[in-house]
């Protein structure tokens, strides 16, 4: 009998058993019916979608243990390690998020995101990529955490906002042009999410900013991102930040989406993600489209944006007058001014 599963009102299925128990497993955070039940049920209380159990007598490893307490440095990716901050977004065209902390608890961001914070929230500033091993490790370990950031288009640095002081406190990020900032629970999305480079606004103590390598020559070389993307890995918050309108699309399994190659902003680690020619040679050379797209197949969610940084900074480049761009907003009297009057520059 076939399975359908509910996240977020979106239903997926049919699926087979493998199917459900892997869906289950990579995202318990829903609901499951299938011929038999009366109702929707969680997903985590279903017995058939549960993990398979080792066999009788199998030795287990003792659970890890994770720092993380107020001025410990711990920055594990474990469940423990994560703080609990609520948020609020404000704005439209450029937003900003605001956290809320508790006493011990704190924020971290890429260098110059902050836009204001209370007095008792007390900022440092780590080398690295603020995981705990970064954290705790020696020189190399930070140097290498270091390594990873820089190779993803971020700074060498990141800062991390603690709260000290008693009672509530807030700290503001915001956004660094026009666009929708993203908020994801890594807990919902398996514990991973694969994003593009320099998306990542902040996100709440307990999540590691890594690299994720495409093995795919062909996606490298033509998916719009290269061939490093960023990886965010943990149990916390993270807010991303992408341009334009952003939209969120849940795939199922085999489900096939075609974007263009900027607008893919992030996705679960369950969606390939790959490239494909753009129609014939007179399509890709004069559609204006691109050789490639990019190909998108469940199962996931995949999160889209309308306007790509790149996009709206070439079309501000084209505008500029140094590149041949008009000053006059479609009057030729501006022009001839211009002309005669002297506002070029040398």
């Amino acid at each position: 009998m076939p399975w359908f599963l509910a996240y977020n009102g979106q239903q997926i299925g049919p699926l087979d058993d493998a199917q459900a128990r892997a869906q289950a497993q990579a995202n318990p955070h829903g609901l499951a019916w299938r011929e038999g039940f009366a109702q929707w049920l969680p997903i985590q209380q279903v017995q058939e979608l549960a993990p398979v159990a080792p066999p009788p007598g199998m030795m287990q490893p003792p659970a890890p243990s994770y720092g993380g307490g107020p001025g410990s440095g711990g920055w594990g990716t474990g469940p423990e390690a994560a703080d609990e901050v609520d948020y609020k977004i404000v704005g439209s065209e450029m937003q900003f998020v605001e956290v809320e902390l508790d006493p011990g608890e704190s924020a971290v961001a890429e260098a110059g995101a902050m836009m204001y914070k209370a007095p008792c929230v007390e900022m440092d500033t780590l080398f690295g990529d603020g995981s705990r091993a970064s954290a705790q490790g020696g020189f190399m370990d930070k140097l290498l955490g270091a390594g990873k950031r820089l190779l993803t288009g971020e700074s060498l640095f990141i800062t991390v906002f603690t709260h000290r002081g008693q009672g509530k406190a807030h700290v503001a990020f915001g956004a660094p042009y026009p666009g929708n900032i993203i908020p994801v629970k890594l807990t919902d999305v398996g514990g991973m999410l694969i994003c593009q480079k320099d998306s990542f606004l902040c996100a709440a103590r307990g999540v590691s900013i890594g690299i994720y390598f495409q093995r795919k020559i062909m996606t490298g070389l033509f998916g719009g991102e290269g061939f490093i993307m960023q990886k965010l890995e943990g149990t916390g918050m993270v807010f991303m930040h992408a341009g334009g309108t952003i939209v969120e699309r849940v795939l199922q399994p085999g489900e096939v989406l075609h974007v263009d190659t900027g607008c893919v902003v992030a996705f679960e680690k369950t969606v390939q993600f790959d490239v494909q020619q753009a129609g014939n040679i007179k399509t890709a050379l004069f559609g204006g489209e691109g050789l490639f797209f990019a190909v998108l197949t469940g199962p996931g969610r995949v999160w889209l944006q309308s306007l790509p940084f790149s996009r709206l900074a070439g079309r501000m480049l084209q505008a500029a007058p140094q590149r041949g761009g008009s000053k006059g907003e479609g009057s030729i009297v501006p022009s001839l001014g211009g002309f005669f009057g002297g506002d070029q520059d040398d």
